[in-house]
């Protein structure tokens, strides 16, 4: 079974930086895509960031020149490096991969979530 695993929440004052990481586990033939959502309080899940296939990095126009998105295949890891965070990046962090696992089919995997609370 893949599994995700993210790491790198807390808590941290407006202006700050976190890392988020996302781990993908298991039997894994190919990883054709990551991606970070988020979800507020009250709020939709919203897309934040994908790394595809082709080395393409995009991020959403919300956290466009604050936040970035990166992988190291070797380590089947996809990172979040935010900076200038602001109190409305408070949410639910949760990694989205999608996966070809040995023996099945592709499939899209979640991860647990990790908090971020930006307050002062």
């Amino acid at each position: 079974q893949v599994q995700l695993v993210e790491s790198g929440g807390g808590l941290v004052q407006p202006g700050g930086s976190l890392r988020l990481s996302c781990a993908a586990s298991g039997s894994i033939s190919s990883i054709y895509s990551m991606a970070w959502y988020r979800q507020a309080p009250g709020k939709e899940r919203e897309w934040v960031a994908r790394s595809s296939t082709g080395d393409k990095l995009n991020v959403a126009d919300s956290v466009k020149g604050r936040f970035t998105i990166s992988r190291e295949n070797a380590k089947n890891t996809v990172y979040l490096q935010m900076n200038r965070l602001k109190p409305e990046d408070t949410a639910v962090y949760y990694c989205n991969a999608d996966i070809l696992a040995t023996r099945r089919s592709r499939t899209e995997y979640w991860g647990q979530g990790t908090q971020v609370t930006v307050s002062s």
